[in-house]
């Protein structure tokens, strides 16, 4: 099982970038029950809230649900993590958000990898990232997921 944060969703069904393609077929794997993964309810709210940018309410919202669908059940942070989280935050000169931190401290609590182009998540203690830069990236998700 795998975490995947919003860069990944965002990228999948956004306009032309060198990330898309490989995000794409992460979530497409998903779908096709190739590899396991999940995300938070923030992480979707998050989603949502940047695909709302370039794409009305209602489109914006019915994508949010598909994903939200697909990486069923969703991830949880609890207390612990929250603690975790704040502490990465506090410690790392802002170069994670405190929403990303608590992600990441949530998904290495758990033992899951996080996939993400966010370099920022290197900074938690014990996660690890799965780059979508990367060209073993699709492999590196199949074989964690």
């Amino acid at each position: 099982m795998i975490v995947l944060d919003t860069t990944v969703l965002v990228y999948a069904l956004g306009r032309d970038h060198p990330l898309r393609e490989p995000c794409r077929q992460l979530v497409v794997s998903v779908g096709q029950g190739q590899v396991r993964a999940t995300t938070s309810v923030e992480t979707i709210q998050e989603f949502c809230q940047v695909r709302s940018r370039r794409n009305t309410p209602a489109q914006a919202a019915a994508d949010a649900r598909d994903h939200a669908l697909l990486l069923r059940p969703l991830l949880l942070p609890e207390e612990i993590d929250l603690v975790a989280g704040l502490s990465a935050f506090g410690t790392n000169g802002g170069r994670l958000g405190s929403f990303d931190a608590v992600l990441g401290a949530s998904a290495a609590r758990r033992g899951l990898p996080l996939a993400s182009a966010d370099r920022g998540f290197d900074l938690v203690p014990g996660l690890i990232r799965l780059d979508p830069a990367s060209p073993s990236f699709l492999e590196d998700c199949l074989a964690h997921g």
